[in-house]
């Protein structure tokens, strides 16, 4: 069984969360739990509206845009952050290769932490602020 605490090792190696002190980072795992998955699971369809965003603790998930492969992901990823930030929908569909183990992070457990700490929230700003410069930098360079 993995403890929260291996959580927190997790969640600081995020790049949505980089910006985040270890003690912000034991308030957002406080409320997250590992899951489990069989491989061939689906964890998020692309175009359902989501509430929660996952980090991949063990094992690889695929992701797909329109039915066609963009990626795999493994250890240490974050997938599902913007309908976690937005309860947007779906951007792509993401389906365990392998066997998984998730760590679910939900709307209300982030939203709580930025309530006791105000200030996570700026951090959060400030890392997909820093994502959007890198994305906009590779598509126009």
């Amino acid at each position: 069984m993995i403890t929260k605490r291996v959580y927190i090792d997790h969640l600081k190696n995020v790049g949505l969360f980089n910006e985040c002190s270890r003690k912000d980072l034991e308030r957002i795992a406080a409320n997250s739990d590992a899951v489990d998955l069989p491989a061939g699971r689906v964890i998020m369809h692309e175009g359902r509206e989501g509430s929660e965003a996952f980090v991949v603790l063990k094992g690889t998930v695929a992701v797909r845009r329109n039915g066609r492969k963009v990626t795999e992901l493994g250890m240490g990823a974050m997938v599902g952050e913007l309908s976690l930030l937005d309860g947007g929908v779906r951007s792509a569909t993401v389906e365990c290769v392998t066997d998984c183990t998730v760590l679910v992070l939900t709307r209300g457990a982030l939203r709580g932490a930025i309530e006791e700490v105000p200030a996570l929230s700026h951090k959060l700003f400030a890392a997909l602020a820093s994502r959007l410069r890198d994305l906009d930098g590779r598509r126009y360079v």
